[in-house]
């Protein structure tokens, strides 16, 4: 990892802008992931999309509607609240996370399931939701019918179940809905943090190394990953004094994912993308698109 970072900032000193190019074509891009789409937030306007409208796993993309649901029902956030046994991954059966009998606060567990990704902590958030498990996914389709998201599902809260699913612009629209939210902006923007657990401090880092790096002012974030879904990452960011919601999903690596990234925002600086990545894309055996039903366009 830090050797491409290392490689893209010397293609970036060396790499001519596009004023000496014929023009800023986005088809230079060539990124990596399956399922693109930038947006200048201000003006609504699509920048550069890529099967923006194909429905695909989200993965761990789908706690940024976790947080929103739960900081919607106004739960106390200083609440003590203690991690389940109900609350280990039964889908995937991943072990790290929070351990069994951890008690933190509500919203350390917002905090650590957005920056660190930690299932566990979403889990518990979901559980804990008043009238448990089946009321938070009742509350998360009232959610999803009012941000008029038209081809998403989610089943779960943490994004292990390649049944949560949307598209790129059902993305984007979830992306800018959770920078209103003064918590998630607050979480996601932090490269790291100290957070007590059972009363004493432990360090949790943001899964997107962008976050704080130079040259990178990023407000919101989430990245995610599954077979199904590949890499994934959602971001509010400013760039080239705009706001700009950047969506990319189906990337084989992080590396591809972190290329896009660079070269996203090589793009709207202005500047030629540099090591342009290969149009690999996550294969059709691990990705899961046929079984998701769309919904019709108003």
């Amino acid at each position: 990892m830090k050797r491409l970072l290392s490689i893209v900032f010397l293609s970036v000193l060396a790499t001519p802008a596009w004023g000496q190019f014929a023009s800023p074509d986005p088809a230079r891009l060539r990124l990596s992931s399956a399922n693109v789409l930038v947006l200048d937030a201000a003006a609504d306007r699509q920048i550069y999309a890529k099967a923006a409208d194909e429905v695909t796993p989200i993965a761990s993309v789908t706690k940024l509607m976790t947080a929103m649901v739960v900081l919607d029902a106004h739960l106390p956030l200083d609440e003590t609240v203690a991690i389940d046994k109900a609350d280990l991954d039964t889908l995937k059966h991943t072990k790290s996370g929070i351990p069994v009998g951890s008690t933190l606060t509500r919203g350390s567990l917002i905090e650590i399931a957005l920056m660190s990704s930690d299932n566990h902590a979403a889990a518990a958030l979901a559980r804990t939701f008043p009238g448990g498990n089946a009321a938070f996914i009742a509350a998360t389709q009232q959610k999803i019918d009012a941000l008029k998201l038209e081809n998403t599902g989610l089943v779960e809260p943490t994004g292990l179940s390649p049944s949560n699913h949307a598209t790129a612009h059902d993305m984007v629209k979830i992306v800018k809905a959770a920078s209103e939210y003064p918590e998630i902006v607050a979480a996601t923007s932090r490269s790291s943090d100290i957070i007590s657990v059972n009363g004493k401090p432990r360090l949790f880092h943001n899964t997107n190394r962008l976050v704080g790096s130079p040259g990178w002012d990023i407000s919101v974030s989430k990245t995610g990953f599954t077979n199904e879904a590949g890499r994934c990452l959602t971001m509010s960011l400013q760039s080239a004094g705009r706001k700009i919601l950047v969506v990319l999903m189906g990337a084989v690596a992080g590396s591809e994912r972190l290329l896009d990234a660079h070269n996203i925002q090589r793009f709207l600086g202005g500047q030629e993308p540099v090591l342009a990545s290969a149009t690999a894309t996550v294969p059709v055996t691990h990705r899961v698109h046929a079984s998701f039903p769309r919904r019709r366009r108003t």
